[in-house]
């Protein structure tokens, strides 16, 4: 089972980051972080590389739910989304499996929860 699933977007990247925003809020999520890794890593270790940023995208309703059944499922949440630069003009967005996640979290009652997530994560991704 792959832990993530993608889209290639023919756009700049600031439209790609933008776009995904949309697209989350229409499906239920906010972006509750926005962490630029390439700024990160330039600052901290002298690195460059291509655009990349991390969404930390929550659906209020499901993260309570999810909340109630596990008390420290907390560490596995927001679920991520990156918009990276594949090439020139490429731009790839990935969401994490919020289904592969959870099998790490021994408690069959977080299916129920993450398995609508992985279908509107899904459908926002494919909606780009």
């Amino acid at each position: 089972m792959s832990y993530y699933f993608s889209k290639m977007l023919a756009a700049t990247f600031e439209d790609a980051v933008a776009r995904t925003k949309e697209v989350l809020a229409a499906h239920g999520f906010g972006v509750l972080s926005e962490i630029d890794v390439a700024s990160t890593l330039k600052a901290k270790l002298g690195v460059d590389m291509s655009p990349y940023v991390i969404l930390g995208a929550c659906n209020p309703q499901y993260a309570h739910r999810a909340l109630a059944i596990e008390s420290k499922i907390g560490t596995m949440l927001p679920c991520n989304v990156i918009v990276r630069e594949a090439g020139p003009g490429s731009i790839e967005v990935a969401a994490v499996d919020p289904v592969a996640s959870m099998q790490a979290v021994e408690n069959p009652a977080l299916a129920a929860v993450a398995e609508p997530v992985r279908g509107l994560l899904e459908r926002a991704i494919a909606g780009l």
